[in-house]
């Protein structure tokens, strides 16, 4: 199982994702995309590398507006998946802007 993150590699690992935030023991970030279509296109992007990563983020959609949380919840809190996972939606995210 993985382990939960210390206090201090937790603080290494926000410094290193300027666009998430902790909310209640998980990885949070909210996005806006320019439509609904290119919304679910990040949907569809992180789904499969979840899917590959056997890790999933809880996603909450709102028209064009995604918020993305990562926990490792039987960890029950956060673990350098859920940080490895936030990389790659930075990632997906970035690419589908472009």
């Amino acid at each position: 199982m993985a382990e939960l993150l210390s206090e201090q590699d937790l603080g290494k690992a926000l410094g290193t994702l300027p666009d998430w935030n902790l909310d209640e023991g998980a990885l949070v970030r909210t996005v806006e995309l320019a439509d609904f279509p290119q919304a679910i296109q990040v949907v569809n992007r992180v789904a499969e590398i979840a899917e590959n990563d056997n890790h999933h983020p809880d996603i909450d959609i709102r028209w064009r507006t995604l918020t993305l949380r990562c926990s490792t919840h039987s960890a029950g809190g956060i673990t350098a998946l859920d940080v490895s996972l936030a990389r790659e939606i930075d990632g997906v995210v970035d690419a589908i802007r472009s």
